[in-house]
C-alpha cells in the first residue's frame, strides 16, 4: 500500500531553498539529510530538493518544473498573493486561466522553480 509521496528535484543552494519553502512560505521540514538534502511537507505529499554535487542542473525556466499548491478557494489565493507579493518574486500575478478552469498565481522561488497558488474550480482536495 502507498502511503505518501515524494518528487525530488535539483536545487543550487539548499541553504536558500530552505529559507523559501520553510522560511518563507512556512512548509514543515520532514526530513532533512546532511547539507545537501531537505523534504517539505506538502499536506498532501512532500517536496524533496537536493543540492547533488555531480552538476546536475535544476529543471526550471519557463519550459521546467511547476509546483501546484491548493488553495481552499479563490479568496485564499489573493490572501496568499498579498502575503508573498513582496517577499519573493512574482512570475503572474492572481488571474483565471484562459483554458483551464484554475484561478491562481505564480512565484519564483530560488532556482526559478514556478510555484503557484491555485484555486481549481469545482474540486475540493
Amino acid at each position: 500500500m502507498i502511503t505518501s509521496s515524494v518528487v525530488f528535484l535539483p536545487v543550487s543552494d539548499i541553504r536558500k531553498t530552505y529559507d523559501f519553502y520553510h522560511g518563507l512560505l512556512q512548509m514543515p521540514v520532514v526530513q532533512k539529510q546532511g547539507d545537501s538534502l531537505c523534504i517539505f511537507d506538502t499536506g498532501k505529499g512532500c517536496w524533496g530538493f537536493c543540492q547533488y554535487d555531480d552538476g546536475r542542473k535544476p529543471l526550471s525556466g519557463p519550459q521546467g518544473v511547476c509546483l501546484s499548491l491548493n488553495c481552499s478557494s479563490r479568496e485564499e489565493v489573493k490572501e496568499k498573493y498579498e502575503e508573498y507579493k513582496e517577499k519573493a518574486p512574482v512570475y503572474k500575478e492572481p488571474a483565471s486561466h484562459p483554458v483551464f478552469p484554475v484561478y491562481s498565481f505564480f512565484l519564483l522561488d530560488p532556482d526559478g522553480y514556478l510555484v503557484e497558488f491555485q484555486k481549481i474550480d469545482d474540486l475540493d482536495i
